[in-house]
C-alpha cells in the first residue's frame, strides 16, 4: 500500500489578479513542472500554520493564508499526495526562489499556459473559476 503524503500549497495573488507560480527544480520530483509553492504538514500541525512555515522556509517571505481553495488526492508512482491549497497573500518580504528553480506572477487567466504538476490541476481549475468570479463581480 503506499502511503499519503499530506502537503499545502498557497495560490499566492495580487491586486492584479496574478498568482505566484513556482517551478520545480532539478533536484525535485517532476523538475520543470510549475506547483503552488508549499510543503509537508509536520505532525501536531494545521495546513494554515504548515503553509506559513513552509512559505518562510522555501520563499523567504510571511503570508496572511485566506480562503481554503481545493483538497485533491493523486496517486503518482510512488506516493499518493493529498495536496490541500489555500489562497493566501504576502504580508512582509519579496518571494526568492531559494528552492525552485523560478517563480513567476501569471495572471490568473493565463494559468493553463504552463505546465502543472498533476496534483495541482484542480486547485489550478478552481483558482480560475473563483477569481473569475471576483474579478467579474468588481
Amino acid at each position: 500500500m503506499t502511503k499519503i503524503i499530506h502537503v499545502v500549497g498557497a495560490v499566492i495573488h495580487n491586486e492584479k489578479g496574478e498568482i505566484l507560480c513556482a517551478r520545480r527544480s532539478k533536484n525535485m520530483s517532476l523538475p520543470g513542472y510549475w506547483e503552488f509553492p508549499g510543503g509537508k504538514i509536520e505532525p501536531g500541525e494545521t495546513p494554515q500554520i504548515a503553509l506559513f512555515r513552509e512559505i518562510k522556509e522555501e520563499l523567504h517571505c510571511d503570508i496572511a493564508v485566506g480562503q481554503f481553495v481545493e483538497d485533491t488526492i493523486y496517486a503518482y508512482n510512488s506516493d499518493t499526495v493529498r495536496l490541500a491549497t489555500y489562497f493566501a497573500e504576502i504580508i512582509d518580504g519579496t518571494p526568492i526562489a531559494y528552492e525552485h528553480s523560478e517563480l513567476k506572477w501569471v495572471p490568473f487567466k493565463e494559468l493553463y499556459s504552463i505546465q502543472w504538476a498533476p496534483a495541482d490541476i484542480p486547485a489550478v481549475e478552481r483558482v480560475i473559476r473563483l477569481c473569475k468570479k471576483e474579478f467579474m463581480s468588481n
